[in-house]
């Protein structure tokens, strides 16, 4: 049983332009304290937060090169509770993309990692199309790219969750992370609750 929950996401800004930041709301509910991992005594650092949140845009479905990590957000310590926070994000460079992929359907991935273990993932698909009905039906040879309007899927997320060790200060074995790709894994893979009324602040 995983320890923590996303329990919502509302993607903000849906339909924007391609050029826009991302804005999505997130809401998860933790079932056990998480406290920080300690540095080692060599080390002259912080305690390392437990949690890291990424956005992950996929460039290629070919080639896992083009893929972009738009932020990585550290969390930590969680305690027993229900949180909310916005995890905003810098759209991709198009110039790291090739031309013919900017245009049509991608995917967005937005990942949950403890001390470094993946242990969920929501994958949605995004449609990439000139806003002008003009420019649709005789796209320009080279890509507008102040043009592209980009549409996120929101109301058909894919989850899919990874078993993971979230007590590593006991014996048991840890089982190895798995890397955060594309949406075709034969994992645990759920429907994300559709968005519900929740209060205001980080914890509820």
């Amino acid at each position: 049983m995983s320890a923590v929950n996303i329990t919502n996401v509302t993607i903000l800004d849906n339909p924007a332009p391609f050029l826009s930041p991302f804005q999505f709301e997130i809401s998860y509910e933790c079932l056990v304290p998480l406290k920080d991992v300690e540095p080692s005594k060599s080390m002259l650092t912080r305690p390392v937060p437990n949690l890291e949140w990424k956005l992950i845009y996929v460039g290629s479905a070919e080639d896992e090169t083009y893929d972009q990590l738009l932020e990585s957000v550290l969390v930590g310590p969680v305690n027993v509770g229900n949180y909310r926070f916005v995890l905003q994000a810098d759209p991709p460079d198009p110039t790291k993309i090739r031309e013919e992929d900017i245009i049509g359907v991608t995917v967005l991935l937005l990942t949950c990692s403890y001390l470094g273990q993946e242990f969920v993932r929501v994958g949605y698909y995004v449609n990439n199309d000139y806003d002008d009905e003009q420019l649709r039906e005789e796209p320009p040879q080279k890509v507008l790219i102040d043009k592209v309007q980009r549409n996120i899927l929101a109301d058909k997320p894919r989850v899919t969750k990874f078993p993971i060790n979230f007590h590593p200060e006991s014996e048991e074995h840890e089982q190895p992370a798995q890397s955060p790709h594309h949406l075709s894994e034969n994992n645990d893979q759920e429907q994300l609750p559709l968005p519900s009324p929740s209060n205001n602040g980080q914890s509820e």
